[in-house]
């Protein structure tokens, strides 16, 4: 099959003072796939997604989405062409519904003000396609819930909710397990792993279980850089890459 890549990162570079947070920074991501980034504390996997998300400024390099240049993009401007991104940190509104949440998201994503956020709670044409979205992550049942009530896994799965109501083409999604247990995290993979084909997926996660269960490809990160670039097999068996990150084990 030909490549087909919708993200195209090309000699990205950042500098914070003496540090280089992306070094020469180059990598593809091919539309359909889930895509890792891993590698150690430090090597630039945050601030690659804040590049690629628009919300980091890089120093050098081109950064190409779906056949267009989106180096010096603004933030809202990549979510509109459908690249979005969630948080290590859960953003929601705490007092709101489940629902009033997704809707809120369909709303925001029309150009709507929010200070009419009250049409979000009335409207059916954003009502409707937010119990859709919920039904999707699995959350069909708690749609009526306020976010205080949800569980901390419930709530991730909210906020993943969110960003698909908006039909992204491409999502980056940084720590999407952060602060799960066990059984949250195979719920989050159940739900990740349909969207292969779908939607692509820039993931990044230090949970390697759930890397190696979901990747199609994994690139590893050292000092800001691409030290390999394969599948998780690959990945797996390079000596480089336990030496930098895995381990033996």
């Amino acid at each position: 099959m030909a490549a087909d890549p919708i993200l195209e990162i090309s000699g990205l570079t950042k500098h914070f003072g003496a540090v280089r947070a992306a070094d020469d920074l180059t990598f593809s991501v091919e539309r359909g796939q889930i895509h890792a980034l891993i590698g150690p504390n430090g090597a630039g996997k945050s601030t690659a997604i804040g590049q690629l998300s628009g919300e980091i400024r890089p120093d050098g390099g081109r950064i190409s989405f779906d056949g267009r240049d989106i180096t010096h993009m603004p933030t809202y401007r990549r979510a509109r062409k459908g690249l979005q991104r969630s948080y290590q940190i859960t953003s929601l509104f705490p007092d709101f519904t489940a629902e009033d949440n997704v809707a809120m998201a369909i709303q925001a994503q029309q150009g709507h003000s929010f200070r009419f956020w009250t049409r979000a709670r009335t409207d059916e044409t954003l009502r409707e396609p937010a119990r859709a979205v919920l039904k999707r992550v699995g959350m069909e049942d708690k749609a009526d819930l306020k976010v205080t009530e949800l569980a901390h896994g419930e709530q991730r799965q909210l906020e993943l909710a969110m960003t698909l109501a908006n039909a992204p083409s491409m999502l980056l999604l940084d720590e999407p397990m952060a602060g799960m247990g066990r059984r949250e995290t195979q719920g989050m993979m159940e739900i990740l792993r349909p969207l292969k084909g779908e939607v692509t997926v820039l993931l990044v996660e230090h949970d390697m279980d759930v890397v190696f269960a979901l990747a199609d490809v994994i690139s590893v990160l050292v000092k800001g850089s691409v030290l390999m670039t394969g599948t998780p097999d690959a990945v797996r068996d390079d000596a480089e890459v336990r030496r930098a990150y895995l381990g033996d084990d």
